[in-house]
């Protein structure tokens, strides 16, 4: 059944909308995880900066353990999430731009379906969980590391294992927010 053109035509618009909000908002997340630890570090912060440390911790701490001993140090400051997260975020601010910057459907498949080995055919929903699952496999093996031997791998391992995580979760919503624009363009409609 075909949506009315008012409802169709607000839907698009809600959704083109939220595509820049997403990617700034993961942009300006990234960025903070730095500036804060900077502003911690000044002997006399400003309110502002203060403010600004207290909100962007606050925020971290429901977003991550924070402990000392799993996180980056910058400017002789913690950083507002652990070394894993960090580079979460840094992936998805980096997979967000870049997937916003590009202006065809996600890997170049008509709506609706993906095709994969031996034209099998893929929805939208099974390609993502897919792409998901394997973007997960490395901080997984990080994990299974830790929890079966006692040891934490080096920072930037964990950083570099959650990497593909916040790439692929970007990527995925970043596409999907903007892929209704995207799909009238490829099929000549709108």
């Amino acid at each position: 059944m075909r949506e009315s053109v008012p409802f169709g035509v607000g839907k698009s618009r809600w959704r083109s909308a939220l595509q820049p909000a997403f990617v700034a908002a993961s942009v300006a997340w990234a960025a903070l995880l730095l500036l804060a630890p900077f502003a911690a570090s000044r002997p006399h912060a400003s309110e502002v900066g203060t403010a600004l440390v207290v909100l962007v911790y606050g925020v971290g701490s429901l977003l991550c353990h924070q402990l000392p001993e799993r996180s980056y140090r910058a400017w002789s400051a913690q950083m507002p999430v652990c070394a894993r997260c960090a580079g979460i975020y840094l992936g998805a601010a980096i997979a967000a731009v870049v997937a916003a910057k590009m202006q065809a459907p996600l890997n170049g498949w008509p709506a609706g379906e993906r095709r994969m080995h031996g034209g099998r055919r893929f929805s939208n929903a099974n390609g993502s969980r897919l792409a998901l699952m394997a973007a997960a496999a490395p901080t997984m093996a990080t994990l299974v590391y830790e929890w079966t031997t006692g040891h934490m791998p080096a920072h930037g391992i964990r950083a570099a294992a959650g990497v593909p995580l916040g790439a692929v979760a970007a990527w995925l919503v970043t596409r999907h927010a903007g892929f209704e624009r995207f799909a009238h363009h490829s099929t000549g409609s709108g």
